[in-house]
């Protein structure tokens, strides 16, 4: 064929439409089909219309690496004239020339055909000597005339002789000093036919006269070492600047002595006629497809094969006909000029993806109708391991035999020529996209079309002899047709499956953007075309993809799982196998091989049991030797394996000979048990009225045959019939003789048709046809009988005036149980559907509570829908009447309900009082009068608060304006309430907003109210938790959040002297906290020792660097761990100071706010107590300042005389005078530093205490007077202070607060909150207390009622306390000196 001829398109193969009959069996269609479709060897399976598989791939997870085709070299004939392009072009390039391929009548010449052309016609010089080079250019399409033979002569002679000529294989011979060249290096241009001599060449070239131009690479050489570089043609190294150096073996030679001569120095790299050899003599690569770079997703492989297949043909996708995009494929892969590269995502195992079709594989739940889908022969997944299917007894999962392969197409993408594996069978499904188009040639042909390829391609199959298995060339079906093989094609559309049978070649391309699945399976009839391949593929010594014997060897060990007629095709091939294998044994043991040993082969792997030679798989037999125990050969090949004796070799098998006979025998049983069956079948089926079989006996008939798959053939098919009849029959009779049954029966059962009286004698006579035993063939007849009986009963009840719904019934229920049609039936359903209706109203009336609007709408439509009776029509009236005045008196309370402005209570208990006697279920009337009555509970709730003794709690408040707000009703108190409310809570964010720290994690409440945190430390939440525990432990004690408790039973937590009690008894609880957590603190620098085990700070760690004392709970805190305020002259630690401390200015404007307002709050009752506690501190305040400072005034006078009258007792020491008493706070300041707390210890002067008394004596005497002057006046001002705030509280709603609270002594003048050191304080009570210090040197106070002191004893003496006696007492014991008297001066506050 032409080249350039147009492709003719090859006859269609068989289409197949089968029904739903034979779809439902796959493989027996398919088998049905195969003397048809075998001819051609490939066919088309068109499913009936509904069956639609859905596409099950998670399509956003798809991904693959498609290959990359080119496609004039998938073409044969095409890819042999690109190999010889490149093999021309590779020859001229090794010599430093780029050669032009040539165009004639502007097109590019086809060098191979022209070489081909002039070979036949009997070459280079018989075409020139005859004169045939216008014969050839006829021979290549050329018209005469045009003197196109002599330019075929020239580009001949020009670029293919010195080729071909380099090709016959002669060789650069050398004899001594001389050289002959070979007959390549002809005078381009020139017919020259033999190597001229030495001189002539040296005078060829002077007469060329050429101006030679020396190459980058010409020698360097002096007069020395010229002689080391010789011209291999005519031996001599002079004209050194015209010596050339080969730049692959290095060998030089002259321009001038090269033939022809070179004219010009080439521009490439220069090989020597040797090195052009060695270079074209290499093997060229075996031919395969390469993987593409990038990986796809299904949308954006279509995205590109869309725009590709739209570009290429300039018009959409779907316009483009099939027949232009085959014509142009075929023009395309025969084409050496234009070069069209595409993609296709072959060979995607299923496995790894996921199939196209629905699977049980656990990952996705299995929706709607995909579950029919997944079970279907027809899905891909399932029709390999079908029990008709061969493939089903092999046990591994071969990918693309048994797992499907999936295939995504683009335009011109295709399938070479090939068979599938072991010439099995192979079905391809098109789930969607373009056409696939498919060319098929036909078993009996398969030979012919190898031996045509490879005689046109002769080239290819040299270098690579397993072509055809490699999936890689396609040839044009036409050339195919032209050579007598026989070709079919056949284009397949989305949803049709393509069919190829055993050994049929195959071939094919994509239409466009498509996705296909395809799949191998194997049946009974491919047996004997299985053992061929492993014979063929024997011979090719070509890898099995499972071993064939193996595979009979399975199925026949389990006999009764196979199919009858595939047991009679394994019975068979076993037979011929074990002749086979007893020949091969024998023969075996006559070269001498004696020794043998059992094999248990399918253990071993596939790739360990390969035969050395043909690497066909073994399983009954091979041969080892003990020189390479890992190398075998199966018994075709025992010569092959070594040259050692046969007395070293040993025959391993798998089953012994003897074994063969039992194996065939179970298969034979398994095949002749058919005839016993289909015996029993006939007489069964045959047999009269008195000789009748059982049902039962029939079914395990027809269940031995499926178990047994015996082949459905007409006396199996004709059984399954009777059975089914027969079945039906009785269940029939069965539903007419059981009422419960037809009681129970479903809906559908009900409506469907039923037997008439003369279908019923019909249908017994049917059951006394069936040939076998029905026993509930006698009671049908008893059912006329009934039938009868109810028709006359029915007849009765029809006639009467009024319908009874209990007697209708019961002639319902019995004629419904009969399960025959009656005409009587209609009737008594329309009379009781009536009666029902009536009393259903009647019942309804006698309940005024039930009947809703929806109610008597229904029974209105009910109604409707009945047949014309005067009592329904009554009813009917009645009701219609009842729902008018309903429906009105509905919308007006929804009216009232929705109305905006609101209506007053007057109004709306007018309307409930006018809609009470209405007869029905009114909603909307009864939410009206349910929120008329919350009303009047809200305005009498809040007329109580306003007549109440006090003042309502805000929560309360906001509570009853919530309800208020919700309530449809005019509520004249709700806008006084609403703006009681609003105040209330502008008045809390005020004092918010005065009170706490931005961003604080405290409410208000807790920051007004008694601290109940003392101690505890952590992160905010174990704190709250901590705390939350601490609370839980006081249940009895004061909590704020309990004040605005809106229970009206709990009036005492409501009641202002309750909320003071409960107040004072947590200052009093938090006074003694704080004590004690002082005392801990304090007690921690007693640990000096130790005291890298002391923990401190918010952090909870050990002291280091930097360290602050706070001046309340007296713990130290690391100065990287709490923010400085440089403006406060005290440190306070975060956990004592919670919130801000506002100037009591500011809080006495908030009070004054407060008593504005005619609500509770309970921040604000905290406020007020905490602002009592102030004012009640602040006298205490400024007594315990002036003590302070008046005592420290006596003492550094004091210490100030006795230091002098020491140093003037101490004449002869001059340092005493020097000395001097540190400043307190340099002491502290070094005791921060050193981070230690504590107060820092005062320095003492070492004297005698007569002195001591003496000095203490004279300070106190000097500040008696001015003390006690302060202390009056103070006194009288707190108490002018007290009387003025008691004047201005009002009688009434405001919380009475006592104007003292007990407080204790400070621990020190810097204390805020003073308290007794006596271990057992009496916490008196009273408007004035009395304080004493102790003298002893712990500084201490005490209450003088706590430790026995009057007024008197503390003004003139000096008070010891207990732990400064006990001190004092050891210390006089070590000094023996006599303690002075305890009291010596006035100390009380």
């Amino acid at each position: 064929m032409s080249a350039f001829a147009e492709f003719v398109p090859p006859p269609e193969c068989p289409v197949f439409e089968p029904s739903w009959e034979d779809f439902s069996d796959p493989l027996g269609f398919i088998n049905k089909i195969r003397p048809i479709a075998e001819k051609t060897g490939i066919c088309k399976i068109r499913p009936p219309q509904d069956w639609q598989p859905p596409f099950a791939c998670d399509v956003r997870n798809f991904r693959f690496t498609p290959r990359v085709q080119r496609l004039n070299e998938l073409e044969a004939l095409t890819r042999i004239k690109l190999n010889f392009l490149d093999q021309i072009a590779k020859f001229w390039e090794l010599q430093g020339s780029k050669i032009r391929f040539p165009h004639v009548e502007r097109k590019l010449l086809d060098l191979y055909q022209l070489s081909k052309i002039v070979s036949s016609e009997g070459g280079f010089e018989t075409v020139c000597k005859e004169k045939l080079w216008s014969k050839v250019a006829s021979r290549m399409g050329y018209p005469p005339g045009k003197g196109t033979g002599s330019l075929l002569r020239s580009h001949y002679e020009r670029i293919l002789y010195p080729y071909e000529l380099f090709q016959t294989g002669a060789t650069l011979t050398v004899s001594g000093a001389e050289c002959c060249l070979t007959a390549f290096y002809i005078i381009i241009g020139r017919k020259t036919t033999e190597c001229p001599p030495l001189e002539d060449r040296h005078l060829k070239a002077q007469a060329f006269a050429i101006k030679m131009r020396p190459r980058k690479e010409t020698l360097e050489v002096n007069f020395v070492s010229i002689d080391l570089y010789l011209c291999l043609v005519c031996g001599r190294g002079d004209e050194e600047d015209r010596l050339l150096l080969c730049d692959g073996c290095d060998d030089s030679y002259h321009t001038f002595c090269l033939v022809p001569p070179l004219q010009d120095v080439p521009k490439g790299d220069w090989r020597c006629p040797k090195c052009v050899a060695e270079e074209c003599s290499k093997p060229r690569e075996a031919f395969g497809f390469e993987q593409a770079v990038r990986e796809y997703s299904l949308q954006s492989f279509g995205e590109m094969a869309d725009h590709f297949k739209s570009d290429y043909f300039n018009m959409p996708v779907h316009m483009v006909p099939t027949e232009l995009v085959e014509k142009e494929f075929w023009r395309l892969v025969s084409s050496i000029e234009e070069d069209v590269i595409v993609e296709y995502g072959a060979d995607i195992s299923s496995k790894d993806v996921g199939s196209g079709f629905p699977v049980r594989d656990g990952k996705r739940r299995l929706m709607g109708d995909e579950e029919d889908y997944a079970n279907s022969g027809w899905n891909l997944n399932n029709m390999p391991v079908l029990e008709q299917s061969v493939l089903t007894h092999i046990n591994v999962d071969i990918s693309g035999m048994k797992v499907p392969w999936l295939y995504v197409g683009m335009c011109f993408s295709s399938f070479c020529w090939h068979i599938e594996d072991h010439w099995s069978y192979s079905i391809n499904f098109l789930h969607w996209g373009e056409p696939k188009t498919w060319y098929g040639v036909p078993a009996s042909a398969a030979e012919k079309l190898e031996a045509v390829m490879k005689k046109l391609a002769p080239e290819l199959f040299d270098s690579q002899p397993d072509l055809l298995h490699q999936l890689v060339t396609i040839m044009n079906p036409n050339v195919l047709m032209e050579h007598g093989v026989p070709v079919y094609r056949t284009n397949q559309c989305a949803g049709e499956f393509v069919v190829t049978f055993p050994r049929a070649y195959h071939s094919g391309f994509n239409q466009g953007y498509n996705f296909a699945e395809a799949v191998n399976f194997c049946t009974a009839d491919w047996l004997p075309m299985g053992r061929q391949c492993v014979a063929h593929y024997r011979r090719l010594h070509r890898y099995c993809v499972f071993s064939h014997e193996e595979l009979l060897c399975k199925m026949a060990a389990d006999p009764e799982s196979l199919d009858v007629e595939l047991a009679a095709a394994v019975f068979k091939e076993m037979q011929e196998m074990m002749d086979e294998e007893t020949k091969l044994r024998q023969a075996v043991q006559e070269m001498g091989v004696l020794s043998s040993e059992l094999e248990v082969f399918e253990l071993v792997p596939d790739d360990e049991r390969q035969c050395y030679k043909c690497k066909t798989t073994c399983f009954l037999s091979a041969l080892t030797c003990s020189c390479s125990p890992d190398r075998l050969v199966c018994l075709h090949h025992a010569k092959d394996l070594c040259d050692c004796p046969l007395g070293d070799k040993c025959l391993r098998y798998r089953y012994d000979l003897e074994e063969f006979p039992s194996m065939l025998y179970g298969v034979k049983t398994r095949a002749q048990s058919y005839d016993t069956w289909a015996k029993r079948v006939t007489e069964a089926l045959a047999a009269d009225q008195k000789n009748k079989k059982d049902l039962i006996e029939l079914k395990v008939l027809l269940e031995d045959a499926e178990d047994r798959k015996y082949p459905e053939n007409a006396l199996f098919r004709r059984l399954r019939e009777m059975v089914k009849e027969a079945e039906t029959c009785s269940s029939v009779a069965q539903l007419l003789l059981s009422r419960k049954q037809s009681r129970l029966r479903s809906e559908s059962n009900r409506n469907r048709t039923k037997l008439t009286v003369d279908e019923l004698k019909a249908f017994v006579e049917q059951l006394y046809r069936l040939p076998c035993i029905i026993s509930q063939a006698r009671q049908v007849k008893e059912l006329l009988e009934n039938v009868e009986d109810f028709h006359e009963r029915a007849q009765v009840a029809l006639s009467d005036e009024m319908p009874d719904s209990s007697k209708l019934q019961a002639l319902l229920d019995l004629g419904s149980g009969l399960d025959v049609e009656l005409p009587e039936l209609p009737r008594l359903k329309q009379e009781l559907q009536q009666a029902r209706w009536l009393d259903e109203v009647r019942a309804t009336l006698a309940e005024p509570h039930r009947v809703t609007l929806e109610l008597m709408k229904r029974l209105i439509d009910s109604g409707v829908g009945l047949a014309p009776h005067h009592a329904v029509e009554k009813a009917m009236a009645e009701l219609q009447e009842i729902l008018t005045v309903s429906e009105r008196w509905e919308d007006k309370a929804r009216a009232c309900l929705q109305a905006r402005p609101r209506h007053s209570m007057a109004t709306l208990e007018s309307i409930v009082l006018e809609a009470r006697n209405i007869p029905a279920y009114l909603p909307n009337i009864l939410a009206l009068r349910e929120a008329l009555q919350k009303a009047k509970e809200w305005t009498s709730k809040v007329e109580a608060i306003q007549n109440g003794s006090s003042y309502a709690y805000l929560d309360q408040l906001e509570s009853l304006l919530a309800r208020g707000r919700s309530i449809p009703v005019r509520l004249d108190p709700l806008a006084q309430v609403e703006s009681q409310v609003a105040a209330a809570r502008a008045w809390r964010e005020r004092t918010a907003r005065t009170f706490l720290k931005k961003n604080s994690t405290y409410t208000l409440l807790q920051v007004l109210s008694p601290r109940v945190d003392i101690g505890v430390y952590g992160n905010s939440k174990s704190k709250r938790k901590r705390v939350k525990e601490l609370m839980e432990k006081e249940r009895g004690g004061f909590d704020p959040d309990t004040l605005s408790d809106l229970e009206e039973n709990h009036e005492e937590v409501r009641d202002p002297s309750t909320v003071v009690a409960a107040f004072k008894a947590k200052e009093q609880k938090e006074v003694e906290s704080i004590h004690s957590l002082r005392a801990a603190n304090l007690a921690k620098m007693a640990m000096a020792d130790r005291i890298e085990e002391v923990k401190f700070c918010l952090c909870r760690k050990t002291a280091s660097g930097f360290m602050l004392q706070c001046e309340l709970c007296k713990d130290w805190f690391h100065g990287a761990c709490v923010p400085l305020n440089s403006k406060d002259s005290k440190f306070l630690c975060p956990l004592c100071q919670r919130s801000r401390r506002p100037r009591l200015e500011t809080i006495l404007s908030l009070l004054v706010s407060l008593q504005k307002l005619p609500v509770r709050l309970p921040e604000g009752e905290a406020l007020q107590c905490l602002t009592e506690r102030a004012m009640s501190w602040q006298p205490l305040k400024i007594k315990l300042k002036d003590s302070e400072k008046k005592r420290k005034r006596k003492l550094e006078r004091a210490e100030h005389h006795h230091m002098l009258m020491a140093a003037a007792a101490a004449s002869g020491t001059s340092a005493m005078g020097d000395i001097r008493p540190p400043k307190s706070k340099d002491l502290k300041r070094v005791g921060l530093e050193l981070g230690l707390g504590g107060k820092p210890k005062k320095k003492k002067l070492k004297i005698n205490l007569e002195k001591n008394r003496e000095m203490k004596q004279l300070a106190k005497r000097l500040a008696k007077e001015e003390k006690e002057r302060k202390r009056k006046e103070k006194a009288a001002a707190k108490a002018e202070a007290i009387r003025e705030g008691m004047e201005k509280r009002k009688e009434k709603k405001i919380l009475d607060i006592p104007s003292k609270y007990d407080w204790s002594g400070a621990e020190d003048s810097n204390d805020e909150n003073a308290v007794c050191a006596a271990k057992n304080c009496q916490r008196p009570c009273k408007d004035k207390v009395d304080w004493v210090q102790c003298d002893g040197g712990c500084d201490e106070w005490f209450h003088q009622v706590c430790v026995g002191v009057s007024c008197e004893m503390a003004e003139n003496e000096d008070y010891i306390c207990m732990d400064c006696s006990r001190k004092a007492f050891r210390s006089r014991k070590t000094c023996c000196l006599h303690p002075g008297p305890q009291f010596s001066s006035n100390k009380a506050l």
